[in-house]
């Protein structure tokens, strides 16, 4: 048996043709993509939303404009600017506006309830926020928690094209009511009113931060992940580079996954701009029947997402009525992809849908299948090009051998510079260059991976490991389950035992011993769960990934209740 050399790389050898083994990345402003592309080609069209088109040329005027505007209310390079916005053109004008200042992105869901917000703007340290209207009184209660100095605030209708702006009246007067007169803001329309355009930051492409991402959130407090231009970047080289067939060709992006994920953030947006590609904006990645609309209309080639959006997808009832050919390229991340989702997505739209895997310390993406190329099920595939790996048994940090499970480390030119101001979390996840990520797996001959789980939700029971992945993908394949999740609860003879969540499509029927029973026929028996609830939903974060975490809150307080 042998275990993986540091410098072997031995996946390189199943690459598809056209993808490099190692690439050339450049060390500049990650705003500088915006800039050659706008240049190029000012009459091509950069974002779709609502029907209105926007060409890069107007673009890149608005991003100047507000650049020049953020530079008159003080910001400078280095600071921190909020952005708590959907997936909006402002959202994409404020992040390259503050990129072209030298200043560091802070991406807030907007979601966030005021103790979530407050607790990533203090850490920040935050001096200006962009933020939904409707967002002001929440923004008001923590500010003065804050070091925020000024607050811009936009509508999500401000982009709309006249006609579809009476869908919006009553949410309009709402907003007035809102925001007090007098009240110390900045209204976006205002902000995009001429000021001298600023040059280009100069930044050291390897050192400054372009991106402050938050981690954890779902697991305890969130650590700040401090991404720099060239993590950045690195990782938009790497994502061309793999999608090859788009380097030569124009092409569209649905950006259903929310920006303030670094998933959406690289994969759609940096990933668009840096090959001068067209991006179709979802404001609501939860608004499925938008997303078919909008995939029947505007025609993308590339859809990157998780398993849920493509499961309902799947399971919406127009969606095989409609023409969703234009689909050629889908990237699953974030959770964990059914191997029969893969393949009857696959059928409904004639395009290519491949498992990958990143976290956000690696901005994100680290690996994936081949899209056109030889894939394996269940595998997140290859490391991506210039990245190295290790699996090291979990007690002793040793590699071990092909097939065996163990910690998967990760030491790449995406990988993140460390935690913000927590040198203890950056000791513990970053070790002699290689970033520690928690995840359990194992790799084949060929060098493809496979994630078995997480290691905090690993669940022991009578001595064995059981990976909650491997009981939902047996699951997954009974006909009538659309979604499932599995967690430990605690077991007086065994320590623990296994609970699955349940949620039927929409008409199946099952019951708990019937899935049991369907489980006994694949799994070992200490593997198959004792107990199988059924849920209407499952808890998720708005980018779509199961949170095991609230099931296991949920249990403990159902069991301390008694």
């Amino acid at each position: 048996m042998w275990t993986l050399p540091l410098s072997a790389r031995p996946w390189t050898k199943f690459y598809p043709e056209g993808v490099p083994a190692s690439l050339e990345y450049p060390e500049e402003s990650l705003a500088l993509p915006l800039l050659r592309a706008a240049r190029e080609h000012p009459e091509r069209t950069a974002m779709v939303y609502f029907n209105r088109e926007i060409s890069y040329g107007q673009l890149l005027d608005e991003v100047q404009r507000m650049a020049g505007a953020l530079q008159s209310l003080g910001v400078r390079p280095g600071d921190r600017v909020g952005i708590m916005l959907p997936n909006t053109p402002q959202t994409v004008v404020a992040y390259y506006a503050v990129l072209w200042l030298g200043a560091v992105v802070v991406m807030v869901n907007p979601l966030y309830t005021p103790r979530e917000m407050e607790i990533l703007l203090k850490d920040s340290g935050a001096t200006h926020l962009i933020a939904l209207d409707v967002r002001f009184r929440d923004i008001e209660q923590v500010r003065p928690r804050t070091q925020l100095k000024h607050v811009i605030v936009t509508g999500i209708g401000d982009y709309m094209p006249a006609p579809l702006r009476w869908l919006f009246p009553i949410v309009k007067r709402d907003l007035v009511g809102k925001i007090p007169p007098g009240a110390d803001v900045q209204r976006w329309a205002d902000m995009l009113r001429h000021h001298p355009v600023p040059e280009p930051a100069a930044v050291d492409a390897k050192e400054d931060l372009a991106v402050l991402q938050y981690t954890g959130g779902t697991t305890g407090i969130p650590k700040g992940a401090m991404l720099t231009h060239f993590n950045l970047y690195a990782n938009c080289v790497q994502i061309s580079a793999w999608l090859s067939e788009f380097k030569v060709r124009p092409f569209r992006v649905l950006a259903a996954l929310p920006f303030f994920h670094v998933y959406g953030l690289t994969t759609v947006l940096n990933y668009t701009f840096f090959g001068g590609g067209t991006m179709i904006l979802v404001p609501n990645p939860r608004d499925i029947d938008n997303i078919l609309s909008l995939i029947q209309k505007h025609k993308p080639h590339v859809f990157p997402g998780v398993p849920t959006m493509y499961i309902a997808i799947l399971n919406h009832p127009k969606a095989r009525q409609l023409d969703l050919s234009s689909i050629e390229a889908c990237v699953s991340g974030a959770a964990p992809l059914p191997v029969d989702v893969q393949v009857k997505f696959e059928q409904l739209t004639g395009g290519k849908l491949v498992e990958g895997y990143g976290l956000t310390e690696a901005s994100p993406v680290t690996h994936a299948n081949p899209v056109w190329g030889r894939r394996k099920e269940g595998s997140i595939g290859l490391p991506w090009p210039d990245t190295d790996c290790r699996i090291v048994d979990l007690e002793t940090g040793e590699d071990v051998p092909v097939g065996q499970p163990g910690e998967l480390l990760i030491r790449g030119p995406q990988v993140m510079k460390g935690y913000w101001n927590n040198p203890e979390a950056t000791a513990a996840a970053l070790k002699d260059g290689w970033l520690h990520t928690g995840d359990v797996a194992t790799v084949d001959e060929e060098g493809y991976f496979y994630i078995v789980d997480r290691e905090k939700d690993m669940i022991i029971a009578g001595g064995f490991n059981i990976y909650p992945r491997e009981i939902e993908e047996v699951l997954f394949a009974h006909p009538a389950v659309q979604e499932a999740a599995v967690i430990g609860v605690p077991d007086p003879y065994r320590g623990e035992t296994v609970k699955a969540f349940v949620v039927l499509k929409e008409g199946a029927r099952a019951t708990a011993e019937e899935l049991i029973e369907h489980c006994r026929q694949t799994l070992a028996r200490y593997k198959v769960p004792k107990e199988i609830e059924f849920r209407e939903e499952l808890p998720k974060t708005l980018v779509g990934k199961v949170l095991r975490r609230v099931l296991r809150e949920e249990e403990e307080r159902k069991r301390a209740a008694g």
